[in-house]
């Protein structure tokens, strides 16, 4: 079975903090400012992905998923999810330019609704992969609205927190939902998450 230590868990944590904190000085050097801002950009950070229901949905999504697949599932998925997304942030902060993002973060939702409907159990690795693909989409996005004069640390700090916390939602339901007759109101509300991410790709 695919196990991740927690001293490799601890590693890319800290990676994650470095790499966010220094793009953050490249991109604002020498602001004094910035100081000032500190917790508007974290607050920008950990409001974004309330902000749109395609991030909303996709990432209480993804909690649901790894609770309908549970076991190693149930962590791997909501870590994976963070970390990525802060590889799609920092593509975003360095300038390079993701085609279709907008479409991708659509499909998510759509997948990932349909994914929950027909409860669908894959090998851990094919999980992580696609949780990571979609990932890299909702980062993008997140990092590409950073507000002007903003931290990146700090806002990448709030996004990933806000994620994991929606994460968590989603895994509380997924659990809770243990009887049979709630895991089919997890699956219909699959279902709706599916719709929603169809509407979104439709009218883009």
């Amino acid at each position: 079975m695919f196990r991740i230590s927690s001293k490799t868990v601890a590693r890319a944590s800290a990676l994650t903090i470095a790499a966010l904190a220094s793009t953050s000085v490249l991109a604002h050097p020498g602001h004094p400012e910035s100081l000032m801002s500190a917790s508007m950009s974290f607050g920008a950070g950990f409001s974004h992905p309330f902000s749109g229901v395609d991030h909303l949905l996709a990432m209480l999504a993804v909690g649901l998923w790894a609770a309908q697949n549970k076991r190693s599932a149930m962590w791997v998925l909501p870590l994976a999810f963070p970390l990525m997304m802060v590889v799609g942030a920092l593509l975003a902060f360095s300038g390079l330019s993701i085609p279709a993002a907008e479409t991708g973060i659509a499909a998510s939702v759509a997948v990932l609704g349909l994914l929950i409907a027909f409860a669908v159990r894959m090998p851990l690795w094919a999980s992580t992969v696609v949780a990571s693909l979609f990932a890299v989409f909702h980062g993008y996005a997140h990092g590409s609205e950073l507000p002007h004069g903003s931290s990146a640390a700090l806002y990448g700090i709030g996004f990933v927190l806000a994620t994991a916390l929606l994460h968590a939602a989603g895994l509380g339901i997924g659990l809770f939902a243990g009887k049979q007759m709630a895991d089919k109101v997890v699956r219909i509300g699959g279902v709706g998450i599916a719709a929603v991410g169809a509407y979104l790709l439709a009218a883009g």
